[in-house]
């Protein structure tokens, strides 16, 4: 017979049962020898194991449903992130790849916690798994969606160079090579997004590439290193693009002795966006007065940063050289999409 002192504690183990089993996420327990003490229905199904063929085996957890890579190749228990969180009393996270009981792998995203005890001694582990098999398959889709996107892209990119040359060569060379340029610009900056799935694009990557199409030994590049939205890098590179232009045919880089610096700046601003100030400044070329109108590259950059982001590109010819300011608030970057890691990176 049960003593009326014994029934609250075992209303409660009934009751954290209950909400163990109901959860959909994976839970296990592991005690000081990493063994498995406690595991909710979702980890049977997720693993093909019951508790009780776990307790039988009596062997640390991970040498059941964790002890080879996908390539075949032993994983050995010290290897293993999520075993790590019981010796360096620190939670551990991140994604593994997972050996179900009938041989196959899936991978899972986990958390590892020290479980303590009242003195604050490290006495196991508890885990939480989940599946994301579906999750990697969806971005998969994604980047091969992506891909093709690209693909496609860079084949009508490729067919309106061809128009153009078709168009131009007999009348106006230098009028092809411009457009061209920017074709080309345009189809370097979509590159850079394809590797991201068009979530966003370094603004570094982006100047250094227009440095390097330029003048590579000229053009001075520095600021901190930030991700800008894709809208954000295809119209910064057209700028930036215009702007070498420019110089190359007119400005510093158009003298030996010329060199040209980009710097940038970024701030936090409202709603999780950035306030961006990037400066194209020119020294050592010829003397610079103001045209009597400004081509349609100048006009591109003042225009387009005012019409998409609101903000201001002030071009302004000083006798030392062509200086450019833009200021603009960067709009909110879109969920990233995680590439698959690679087999074992986040192991230790």
């Amino acid at each position: 017979m049960q003593t009326p002192q014994a029934r609250p504690l075992d209303d409660v183990q009934r009751r954290l049962q209950a909400v163990l089993n109901n959860a959909s996420v994976s839970i296990f327990l592991m005690n000081d020898r990493q063994r498995c003490v406690y595991m909710n229905r979702a980890a049977e199904k997720l693993t093909g194991w019951s508790f009780d063929e776990v307790m039988a085996l009596d062997k640390p957890l991970h040498d059941i449903i964790h002890h080879s890579y996908p390539d075949g190749r032993p994983f050995p228990l010290h290897e293993c992130a999520i075993d790590r969180a019981f010796p360096e009393y620190n939670q551990t996270q991140g994604e593994e790849v997972f050996v179900h009981r009938e041989g196959h792998f899936y991978p899972v995203g986990f958390t590892a916690s020290p479980i303590r005890d009242e003195e604050s001694q490290t006495i196991g582990t508890i885990i939480e798994v989940r599946d994301i098999s579906e999750e990697k398959r969806a971005q998969e889709r994604q980047r091969l969606l992506v891909n093709e996107l690209n693909h496609r892209v860079k084949n009508t990119l490729a067919t309106v160079q061809s128009i153009a040359w078709q168009s131009f060569k007999s009348s106006d060379a230098a009028a092809f090579e411009r457009f061209s340029g920017r074709l080309t610009t345009l189809s370097r900056a979509h590159n850079v997004l394809t590797e991201t799935a068009w979530s966003r694009a370094p603004l570094r990557v982006i100047a250094d590439a227009v440095a390097a199409e330029i003048a590579p030994e000229r053009v001075f590049v520095d600021g901190p290193e930030l991700d800008i939205h894709p809208k954000a890098a295809v119209s910064l590179s057209m700028a930036m693009h215009e702007l070498g232009a420019n110089a190359l045919a007119y400005g510093a880089l158009s003298r030996p002795e010329g060199e040209v610096t980009l710097v940038w700046t970024a701030d936090p601003a409202d709603e999780g966006r950035t306030a961006l100030e990037l400066e194209w400044t020119e020294r050592g070329g010829p003397l610079v007065t103001e045209p009597v109108r400004k081509g349609f590259g100048l006009r591109l950059i003042e225009r387009q940063v005012a019409m998409e982001f609101g903000g201001t590109a002030k071009v302004e010819f000083r006798p030392e050289g062509l200086h450019c300011r833009i200021e603009m608030l960067l709009p909110q970057l879109p969920d990233p999409v995680v590439p698959d890691p690679a087999p074992g990176a986040a192991h230790g």
